[in-house]
């Protein structure tokens, strides 16, 4: 039996490359007849896929002209029902300083004029003494998804990025020029992460959100402050019933940071709206209360970008830090999911934009 076939470009930062992707199965046939840029908007968008097709020892990086006619079978394409799917394994190639796996996409304001420019190529917000250097004053990104899978098994059951994955960020630009000047700016921290964690012996997962102190790395004051939206947050490991979400159960996230403040909404049909604001100028938390510890300017010197898909927090390191769960993978992609090594996360609806006013 033939089935179809498709010339698609990768694009990574050493070398371009031409990879013949083959349809094997009829599934196969069936989620890969349409290219994912033909159904959702990728003009202002790049990925990271967890693949090095080029041996060269680097994560592949598909270029915002390169995923327009991009695709890959196993980890970035559409379902049967035109969704978009991001699929990572617990281990496989990732970027540089990270332990853990994606298949993510990357903003990038200029869109198909990408230039390469720090600044067109990110938002900031309005604080910002530079900002009228950077492509955006802040920015809106929509989306409508169900987690599919997270991964089953750690070995740091305790440590709070097991059974998780990061479905939504913002994330601040890394610069050292920035960093040298002296002004707790471009350290390359996240205002903000969703998650959706599972416990593998719950029906039921929790969507929360977390906010990263803006501090140096080596500052042990630099965690990740937690939100719960439905469920627990990162450290509970109560049970939530039917207060969370079910994977494969529909969610919809908004992030829109309008001037200086983050607005976050996250709708359920069957659990209702939460929402939640955050100046990113200042250091006062999204419950009105002054932190202390984080930097007093916030990220009002910084450049961002939003990042959506599947971003696995289940490192395989195996490590005492807090952020390594040791969790299990071979690397072998069939090996790993039949073992439920691995995250999936599936998108009906994902719109990126400028910022809009918020309603009263």
């Amino acid at each position: 039996m033939n089935f179809n076939k498709k010339l698609v470009t990768l694009t990574t930062t050493a070398l371009s490359t031409f990879v013949l992707v083959s349809c094997n199965t009829k599934e196969d046939a069936t989620k890969h007849t349409t290219l994912p840029a033909e159904k959702f908007d990728l003009t202002h968008w790049k990925i990271t896929i967890p693949t090095d097709i080029n041996n060269d020892g680097k994560v592949d990086s598909i270029s915002t002209q390169a995923i327009q006619t991009y695709q890959h079978p196993d980890y970035f394409y559409l379902d049967a029902d035109d969704n978009l799917v991001f699929t990572t394994p617990n281990k496989a190639f990732t970027t540089p300083n990270s332990s853990n796996t994606r298949s993510e996409l990357h903003q990038v304001v200029a869109g198909l004029e990408d230039k390469g420019d720090k600044y067109a190529n990110n938002f900031t917000i309005q604080a910002n003494e530079d900002a009228e250097k950077y492509g955006q004053i802040g920015g809106n990104l929509q989306a409508t998804l169900q987690v599919n899978h997270v991964a089953k098994r750690a070995k740091y059951t305790e440590k709070a990025p097991a059974y998780s994955v990061v479905v939504g960020q913002i994330h601040a630009t890394k610069d050292k020029e920035f960093v040298a000047e002296g002004e707790g700016y471009g350290y390359g921290n996240e205002p903000l992460k969703i998650y959706f964690k599972k416990w593998p012996e719950h029906d039921y997962g929790s969507v929360f959100w977390n906010y990263e102190r803006n501090l140096e790395k080596e500052n042990p004051d630099r965690k990740d402050i937690s939100y719960p939206v439905w469920g627990n947050s990162w450290f509970d490991s109560t049970n939530p019933g039917e207060a969370g979400i079910a994977l494969n159960e529909t969610f919809s996230y908004e992030v829109n940071v309008y001037e200086n403040t983050m607005y976050l909404t996250f709708i359920s049909e069957r659990l209702g709206t939460v929402k939640y604001s955050i100046n990113l100028a200042d250091n006062v938390d999204a419950y009105g209360k002054v932190d202390e510890l984080d930097h007093p300017n916030g990220y009002t010197g910084d450049g961002n970008f939003f990042k959506a898909g599947a971003y696995d927090q289940c490192s395989i390191k195996d490590d005492p830090g807090f952020w390594y769960p040791a969790c299990l993978g071979t690397g072998n992609w069939e090996t790993d999911k039949a073992n439920g090594d691995y995250a999936q996360v599936t998108f009906m609806e994902l719109k990126v934009g400028p910022a809009t006013a918020p309603k009263e």
